[in-house]
């Protein structure tokens, strides 16, 4: 278990293909149902992806772009394109527009355009925000790495309508979204999350591969530099200077965020069962952790979040 693994975890494609598209120019697509994420590649072409407010990208053959919601974007065939824009989301179905139909399963045999294929993912709960928090509001990764492998198997499927196509498409795209978000954090010209560095550091990554495999575990910094094989004063140093706050520091807030999606998620569950799942026997000391880390008390929190 790492950190990345826990964090990606709630993000999952469910029948969220919005579809593949073969595009003559002009076009203007705007992509307007607020997903969190939205990752969107090219074959055969390229275009541009432009956020409302934002700067545009150029997505190339084979490159994937990945967009950060909810604020809507366009994809075009050009920056100052004359095309209008068609509002697109999971019923955009418009093949009168420059040849293009959004829904599942759809392929154009005309030559000479620009299949785009886009997958949209709805993300549940505060782990994986914290995920969402790491990312720019458009990141790209160039075609040629890791996640070729997987457009291909993509393309192929979406090019014809056969059983069980969705769920393949799914973990395609599934695939597909992790490839490029590593490729993305291991970037010389990005700036990563603390998290994603300190996992390749021997001593911080092999703690935090403990806290997140035994969150409610009693964890001391002792306990943890054991594990690590160093001094507790070594880990200690290690730590504050990687992550940027101590370790206890970092396993308060894990235990919070686990918290914070079981007071939602698990609406049968007391605070004292909550309290006991993150490793605190007595409900009054997870509560008072809880309101100095959240700001709030976890029964006020589980109101406002259930609305």
């Amino acid at each position: 278990m790492d950190v990345f693994d826990d964090l990606i975890r709630g993000v999952r494609a469910h029948g969220s293909l919005f579809g593949s598209s073969v595009l003559t120019p002009p076009w203007s697509l705007r992509f307007v149902d607020g997903a969190p994420l939205t990752l969107c590649t090219v074959l055969g072409g390229a275009g541009w992806i432009v956020p409302d407010g934002g700067r545009p990208v150029p997505l190339r053959d084979r490159d994937t772009v990945v967009v950060r919601g909810p604020e809507p974007f366009r994809f075009v065939d050009d920056v100052d394109t004359g095309a209008e824009p068609v509002d697109c989301g999971q019923q955009c179905a418009v093949p009168g527009e420059g040849g293009t139909r959004h829904r599942r399963g759809w392929h154009d045999t005309g030559e000479g355009g620009v299949t785009l294929i886009v997958g949209a993912y709805p993300v549940h709960g505060e782990i994986s925000r914290m995920l969402l928090e790491t990312l720019p509001d458009v990141l790209r990764v160039d075609g040629g790495g890791t996640g070729d492998g997987v457009l291909d198997h993509v393309a192929d499927e979406v090019s014809i309508d056969r059983p069980g196509q969705q769920v393949v498409l799914d973990r395609l795209l599934d695939w597909m979204l992790v490839c490029t978000l590593r490729e993305w954090f291991d970037r010389p010209d990005t700036d990563p999350p603390a998290w994603w560095a300190a996992q390749h550091d021997p001593v911080v990554g092999e703690s935090l591969r403990w806290i997140h495999a035994e969150p409610a575990a009693p964890w001391t910094v002792a306990a943890l530099a054991e594990r690590a094989r160093v001094s507790r004063s070594t880990l200690a140093k290690r730590f504050a200077d990687i992550m940027g706050e101590p370790p206890l520091a970092y396993l308060i807030r894990w235990r919070m965020t686990l918290a914070a999606e079981m007071l939602v998620e698990r609406s049968s569950a007391t605070i004292a069962d909550v309290a006991h799942a993150v490793g605190y026997s007595d409900p009054f000391g997870f509560s008072a952790a809880f309101k100095r880390v959240r700001g709030v008390n976890p029964s006020d929190f589980r109101r406002a979040a259930t609305g």
